[in-house]
């Protein structure tokens, strides 16, 4: 699979989360198998300011294809910011036209973009004429049940130069609640001549597969399915190219593969943001264990990694 000129050894991607796809997570993401990975949202107004957090969100590392994603609502920023992204050295720059936080969407940012197709057009007509790497867009399959618009908004990106479109299967008004509608990425796939990257509700090789097989997308986008799972990109590689089911993770595997991914936030970011970081990640590391919720609550008190250590010894003794 191609986007513009860049090529994908895998078609499982890992989605842009805002506060978890950091480098630290999609950098292990990639190793496990993931084909291609974008960075957090950045504030396109935010980069064109100096901002120092925008910047740093951009550092996208080593591990290609990598992408980052812009929001905003205003053409001329967009177009500044996709000149400033550059010096990150991307191959492709995304426009984040499906967040559905409040704080993005409710101040024009995001899926609010659903609601106004022509300003959306003009943004990424802006874009791609500014910039010589490829232009993706991510939407949603609307705004609400009584405005989906998915299709119109994939042809006016398609028309105004996108390479490429990720599709999420709801609307902005379901956030992530119900059942994700395979038809609409169906029907988006079925009216432009761009690649299809299907998004919603893919957290094993199984779902995966009935993604591919209802939409015929070209590529899946795995969010949610990744966290303290970043295995999910191998299984379904296998499962889709050899037909091979791998064997479950062990829990030692686990709790080693979460000590070398908050030992990377800590490099990045040091240890008092990545500790707090890595409460949220350890509750989904240890997602099932007997006495869950007890653990959680341990790591929550966390304020070292010498202590996240000493539990993923004690947990890995236990259990193995």
């Amino acid at each position: 699979m191609k986007i513009g000129n860049v090529e994908f050894e895998h078609i499982t991607f890992l989605a842009p989360m805002a506060g978890i796809a950091d480098r630290a997570f999609r950098e292990l993401c990639a190793r496990h198998g993931a084909g291609y990975t974008v960075s957090e949202m950045v504030s396109s107004k935010g980069l064109t300011m100096g901002d120092r957090k925008s910047a740093q969100l951009l550092e996208l590392g080593e591990n290609r294809p990598s992408g980052a994603q812009l929001f905003g609502d205003n053409p001329e920023i967009m177009t500044a910011a996709a000149i400033k992204c550059l010096d990150f050295k991307p191959d492709i720059i995304d426009i984040n036209m499906g967040c559905p936080a409040p704080k993005i969407a409710m101040n024009g940012g995001g899926a609010s973009l659903m609601k106004k197709p022509q300003l959306a057009y003009e943004i990424v007509k802006a874009v791609v004429g500014a910039v010589d790497i490829p232009i993706t867009v991510k939407i949603r399959k609307g705004w609400d049940d009584d405005s989906i618009n998915a299709v119109e908004m994939a042809c006016l990106a398609e028309k105004a130069g996108a390479s490429a479109v990720a599709v999420h299967g709801r609307t902005r008004q379901q956030m992530y609640a119900g059942k994700v509608d395979y038809d609409i990425i169906a029907q988006v796939k079925k009216s432009v001549g761009i690649p299809v990257i299907a998004n919603g509700d893919i957290v094993d090789e199984q779902s995966a597969a009935i993604m591919l097989e209802k939409t015929g997308a070209d590529a899946i986008m795995i969010g949610r399915g990744a966290l303290g799972n970043p295995w999910i990109f191998s299984n379904i590689n296998a499962y889709l190219e050899e037909c091979k089911v791998m064997p479950e993770v062990s829990i030692t595997q686990k709790m080693y593969t979460m000590l070398k991914h908050i030992q990377k936030t800590i490099e990045y970011k040091g240890e008092y943001t990545a500790m707090r970081e890595a409460r949220h990640h350890a509750a989904y590391y240890t997602k099932g264990m007997k006495g869950g919720a007890r653990l959680r609550a341990e790591i929550g008190k966390y304020e070292r990694f010498e202590q996240l250590q000493e539990l993923s010894y004690r947990i890995i003794k236990e259990y193995e």
